[in-house]
């Protein structure tokens, strides 16, 4: 790109720079720089919970190409600090589309950066990790750019969970085809729950129940609940250490369920470890092996920090469903991420309880993973019985 042509720029903490063009808001973004190999489901991502405190790199060339509309949101409000692209564009002519991708962010107030040189930012983090970084417009100098980053907390220890959960409860009926009455009630602490997710739950039959993530377990059992659902969420896992007592507390009394942020806290509860990835998994392709069938599933992914296999190992070499002994009994590897060999998912084999790392309701992404959820209603109606 010729010099005349910049207007923004991406710096990272390491004295990193790429050139560019602003697009969205006239404003600029610190916060950790991460990247999606999502080719299409961006304003489902930037909408994420998960997203927040993060400045979201796109691997996909063209960025906005159907423009934007009211049902691809996963929340009311966008998270993402910052959106990065390599050639950005405001078609709003789509059928579905209601508006303009770079207009709407523009009046959501964030900034987004195009004519990045995005294959060199991912080889960048790729090699060297996620790590801080910001979107600045030229008028903001390399000096203030960067002072302004090293202000920035890093990722580790941010219990970000907590400015994204709600203030209230939420009480959300099912919509799939079942007597009100009987319907299973699933609470929910929600730590930036996918309205996707919502939607999944409730199109099976469950009455749905949106939680503060700093519910305590005794106000969740007066719920009279038939389980516990843990979902996605932003930040560092061992900095919600409330919300794992509250787990803690729970697990044994009725089902629990976690995807995401959710397996890593439901995993915490019963005594594992989890550490922060190099560069995270993010992105709607990530192949999953399910241990109990053999098949492989191809993935909707959004997390940096991922569950030890047992004696402390980061991989797990084997394909074989191996097992932790925790404070509740036998837990079992149940489903292997089969790029990095990471724990995607376990299943408590003496109380009843199960995790996936991955998002099965796939906003966006393949619908690989979808039976998930009717595994979920069934064992709860399982234990009803």
């Amino acid at each position: 790109m010729k010099q005349e042509q910049t207007s923004a720029y991406v710096l990272l903490e390491d004295g990193a720079r790429l050139d560019g063009v602003a697009a969205g808001a006239d404003a600029h973004a610190v916060g950790e720089i991460v990247f999606t190999t999502a080719m299409s489901g961006y304003q489902e991502a930037v909408t994420d919970p998960s997203y927040a405190g993060q400045l979201l790199c796109f691997t996909a060339v063209h960025v906005g190409n159907y423009g934007v509309n009211a049902s691809a949101m996963e929340s009311d409000r966008v998270h993402v600090r910052a959106a990065i692209m390599r050639a950005a564009v405001n078609h709003d002519d789509a059928p579905s589309a209601q508006g303009g991708w770079l207009d709407w962010l523009s009046d959501c107030g964030v900034p987004a950066i195009s004519g990045v040189d995005t294959r060199a930012l991912v080889r960048h983090i790729r090699e060297r990790g996620s790590m801080r970084g910001g979107v600045f417009p030229v008028a903001i100098g390399e000096s203030d750019a960067y002072a302004l980053i090293e202000a920035e907390p890093a990722m580790d220890g941010q219990g970000l969970a907590r400015e994204v959960s709600p203030r209230e409860t939420i009480v959300l009926e099912p919509t799939g085809r079942r007597d009100v009455l009987s319907a299973p009630r699933v609470v929910a602490l929600d730590t930036g729950i996918k309205r996707s997710i919502v939607a999944n739950l409730r199109a099976r039959g469950a009455h749905v129940e949106l939680h503060p993530c700093a519910t305590p377990a005794s106000a969740l059992l007066e719920r009279e609940p038939d389980a516990l659902f843990l979902a996605n969420g932003p930040g560092d896992p061992a900095a919600l250490e409330e919300v794992v007592a509250t787990v803690r507390e729970l697990i044994g009394r009725i089902p629990v369920f976690g995807i995401c942020l959710g397996h890593q806290l439901l995993c915490r509860a019963v005594g594992l470890e989890t550490y922060k990835l190099p560069f995270g998994h993010h992105g709607a392709n990530h192949p999953v092996k399910d241990l109990t069938t053999g098949h492989i599933e191809i993935t909707s992914q959004n997390h940096g920090f991922a569950v030890r296999g047992p004696d402390g190992a980061e991989r797990l070499e084997s394909d074989d469903p191996v097992r932790w002994e925790t404070d509740f009994g036998v837990a079992e590897l149940s489903h292997l991420n089969m790029y990095d060999r990471t724990v995607e998912g376990l299943v408590l084999r003496d109380v009843a309880g199960a995790t996936v790392q991955y998002h099965p309701e796939a906003g966006p992404g393949p619908h690989d993973s979808l039976y998930l959820f009717d595994r979920f209603i069934e064992q709860i109606e399982g234990q009803r019985a």
